[in-house]
């Protein structure tokens, strides 16, 4: 499906209006980010997303967070989804105008999720979804900051919707989020239905490249507790194994069960077969 494009589209105003339910804090506050000068908001209160690129490049901080912060909102899949998307953290599949998109995963007492899996898919510049194949499709997990990074093209427009990406991102054991990301100062964000200002990401022109940041908060609470000591607990049995690249079709065991690989990974503490269904299936 092919739809307009424009070769650079319009980033810096908010469209649409935002949903009904009041203001929070949080959105004020994104609001605030996406409309205010760069030199207004530096050092301004402590930024959700790391303020820095990996190349050490400057950023606007977005969304700030404090305990009990609100989770980031849902929403639908759309009928684009494919499992089984190559870990990368490039998807440059084409021509476009080149977004880099940086951020961070933090659960609700705004502490970082190491190891959560995020899984991105878009349109290519013209507005089309492969089916067949990979191109504009990966996923990839956080470091040991919670942090990610995603170096792609500023997706293209299709009929009845604005520019967006889509993302999965989930926790180790924990469930899955579904959701989208927008752009600021598209005119269709005023008539998409599903379009939630919420889900803006903070947007800089840096020469012809695009910089985007965005923090995931996700609905896991992080009370603290005791300092963990051992147990003496044997260690899991079977045949799965961390740091292991498995591809699509391998079979595992992990404690008397046996698994089946949907999505090709590679192995990591926290992600064993049963807290982790969208890798592994049981058998």
């Amino acid at each position: 499906m092919t739809g307009e494009q424009s070769e650079h589209p319009p980033i810096g105003d908010t469209a649409g209006s935002p949903p009904t339910g009041g203001i929070t804090r949080k959105k004020l506050l994104k609001a605030a980010v996406v409309a205010a000068p760069a030199p207004f908001l530096v050092g301004a209160l402590p930024a959700l997303a790391g303020n820095r690129t990996p190349s050490g490049q400057s950023l606007d901080p977005t969304p700030y967070c404090d305990d009990g912060d609100d989770p980031t909102p849902p929403q639908m899949e759309g009928p684009y989804f494919k499992p089984n998307s190559p870990q990368r953290t490039s998807m440059l599949d084409g021509t476009g105008t080149r977004l880099v998109l940086t951020g961070t995963v933090y659960g609700l007492a705004c502490q970082p999720i190491a190891n959560a899996l995020l899984d991105f898919w878009q349109a290519d510049a013209n507005g089309a979804y492969d089916n067949t194949g990979f191109r504009f499709r990966g996923h990839q997990y956080t470091n040991s900051q919670g942090a990610f990074s995603l170096t792609t093209i500023v997706p293209g427009l299709y009929p009845g919707r604005t520019r967006h990406i889509h993302v999965k991102v989930q926790a180790p054991g924990r469930p899955i989020l579904t959701t989208q990301l927008y752009f600021p100062g598209e005119p269709r964000n005023a008539t998409d239905s599903l379009y939630n200002p919420a889900l803006l990401m903070s947007i800089q022109n840096v020469g012809t490249e695009r910089r985007a940041t965005f923090d995931f908060v996700l609905n896991v609470n992080q009370t603290p507790g005791p300092t963990p000591t051992s147990t003496g607990t044997p260690p899991p049995s079977g045949t799965w194994r961390a740091g292991v690249s498995y591809p699509v079709g391998t079979q595992v065991s992990y404690n008397s069960l046996n698994y089946r690989c949907q999505i090709a990974h590679t192995s990591m503490v926290g992600w064993e077969p049963p807290n982790a269904p969208a890798l592994w299936q049981r058998i």
